[in-house]
């Protein structure tokens, strides 16, 4: 079946394309060259005067895996407000903060995102992670396996390995944990926490084990370049949340000594100790290091005002938060010997200085760093605040004086101390497809997403431009996955099953040697239990594909 979208104007920065009105052709799920004259076509839609981007990617948000279900769990009155009723195409659903599966698949398709990545998924708990987004319909799915405050790794950098031997264990946990990356969250500080300390800094060394955070850092960051994973070290620093960690963010960024990394929900790690209130906005000094160091990629986690939930495998983070829950309940626990984490709801009020102020920092990275290459439009949700606020935060880029009506608002003590009402600069659709689609796809290695060329995916979003960017970006007129139209003026009108992406890095086997008798004496999970298979993926996504991306690199002896 050959698909012609006549006429739209094409946005597609990874072929340096700004709003050139062309003809695209899709075939079998893929963009393919235009055919030869008088060749039949068996659909055609008539975009003349809209505008055409590639399906929207998510790199960071929580998804799937135990804390996002604990979150859905522990919450009722979150779903109350919030029903969708099912219909002949969608099941029914409910959520807000945490929405159910299917509605987290089917508000995404309808807002123009095609592929949305889980940024925690602990190793232990990968094979329920990936059931859970299994079943999320339409969009592409990917996690990042945790490490850095597990028993294993801790104890090999204790005696002091070789770093080939990390990269053995970092690869092997990738490929049997069906990853697309790795993240470590508060190096060693979850393992710290454990044994009764509520914070680590950079050069602090975990109890027990004798490492710190900064080696932590460098070793693992050292072993995804050495294996060649596309994507960096997805970085969720010390300190989170703490009035004075920008330092600790600076430093962390000098500790790679310019190795790759990718810094997550850099709003949370922005802080200064300025003012009566010693808490101040560091958006200028993160902002002037990312700028000059290329090795280094933000996503900014923007907070926006409303009711959420906080949900993260910093459990020694979320501790501290769960004094300011609201509603007031959480959950705090311990995962085997990976890690843990932590559920807190939370409410960010306009009204309140610290809650107002986090909102312009947010702001004020996005502002400020100069390369959207390197900047990604994320609310680390549900923790700053529901995905499907993404419009909104869109429109307080691209729009100076909608931002400043809304500067306006918000506690006023904020405002004073902050810079956000000086800053001039507003996003422009090609920058803003670019943060959204070509840069996501671009750092994770998807060479055939989030770009309209020839070969590439048919992940497809169709807009009629409109001066409220909001309005433009909450709807467009036609959603295509994988060649299938699944979404018109922001209602589901088809349901399939996205894919999931993972990469399989080389290893020498040997390393289960080492592996399999930590299994053996400390987990409550065999080694050959752990390990998920190609073809258990596919059937926990509906029949969906697997599909491995190259480690681009190869691996380094």
């Amino acid at each position: 079946m050959l698909i012609k979208l006549t006429g739209g104007k094409v946005i597609d920065p990874a072929h340096n394309v700004d709003g050139v009105a062309r003809d695209i052709y899709i075939r079998d799920g893929r963009i393919v060259d235009a055919p030869e004259p008088g060749a039949k076509v068996d659909q055609e839609y008539d975009l003349r005067g809209k505008l055409v981007m590639a399906g929207a990617i998510d790199l960071h948000t929580h998804i799937g895996g135990g804390k996002v279900n604990i979150a859905r769990a522990m919450l009722p009155e979150d779903h109350r407000p919030d029903l969708c009723a099912a219909t002949d195409l969608e099941r029914s659903g409910c959520g807000h903060a945490a929405p159910s599966t299917f509605t987290t698949g089917y508000r995404y398709a309808e807002m123009g995102y095609t592929a949305g990545f889980e940024p925690a998924m602990m190793p232990v708990n990968a094979r329920q992670a990936h059931m859970e987004m299994g079943d999320t319909p339409i969009i592409d799915k990917g996690a990042y396996a945790m490490l850095g405050s597990d028993d294993l790794l801790l104890s090999l950098m204790k005696d002091g390995v070789d770093q080939r031997v990390i990269n053995d264990y970092v690869a092997w946990t990738i490929t049997h944990s069906q990853a697309m990356g790795l993240k470590v969250v508060n190096p060693g500080g979850i393992s710290a926490f454990k044994f009764n300390q509520r914070k680590l800094d950079l050069d602090e060394q975990a109890p027990f084990y004798g490492v710190t955070p900064r080696q932590i850092l460098k070793t693992l960051a050292q072993a995804l370049h050495d294996l060649g994973v596309p994507h960096p070290l997805h970085v969720h620093g010390c300190n989170l949340g703490v009035p004075g960690n920008v330092q600790t963010t600076l430093d962390s960024f000098a500790a790679l000594d310019g190795l790759p990394a990718h810094f997550t929900h850099i709003q949370f790690h922005s802080y200064g100790t300025e003012g009566d209130r010693k808490f101040s906005s560091g958006a200028a000094h993160i902002a002037e290091m990312v700028n000059k160091h290329k090795n280094i990629s933000v996503d900014v986690g923007q907070i926006l005002f409303g009711q959420t939930v906080t949900a993260s495998g910093d459990n020694m983070s979320q501790h501290r938060n769960a004094a300011h829950a609201d509603p007031s309940k959480s959950v705090i626990m311990d995962i085997e010997c990976d890690a843990g984490c932590g559920v807190v709801p939370f409410r960010y009020r306009d009204t309140n200085f610290v809650n107002a102020l986090q909102w312009c920092i947010g702001l004020e990275t996005f502002l400020l760093v100069d390369d959207p290459w390197r900047v990604f439009l994320t609310t680390d949700h549900p923790n700053g605040a529901p995905f499907t606020s993404y419009p909104h935060l869109i429109r307080l880029l691209m729009d100076k004086s909608f931002r400043n009506e809304q500067l306006a608002r918000i506690n006023t003590d904020a405002a004073g101390l902050s810079t956000l009402g000086s800053l001039d600069r507003e996003y422009s659709l090609y920058e803003i497809a670019i943060m959204t689609r070509a840069a996501p796809a671009k750092t994770l290695g998807l060479r055939d997403r989030g770009h309209l060329g020839v070969g590439a995916a048919a992940d497809i979003t169709v807009y009629t431009e409109d001066a409220d960017r909001e309005k433009m970006f909450a709807k467009p007129n036609y959603v295509f996955k994988d060649g299938t139209l699944v979404a018109r003026d922001g209602r589901i009108v088809q349901v399939v099953w996205g894919n999931t992406h993972v990469v399989k890095p080389e290893y020498d086997p040997g390393i289960e040697k080492v592996i399999e008798p930590h299994f053996r004496r400390f987990r409550t999970q065999r080694m050959g239990n752990f390990k998920i298979s190609n073809d258990e993926m596919c059937e926990c996504g509906h029949g969906s594909k697997l599909h491995v991306h190259d480690c681009t690199h190869g691996r380094k002896q």
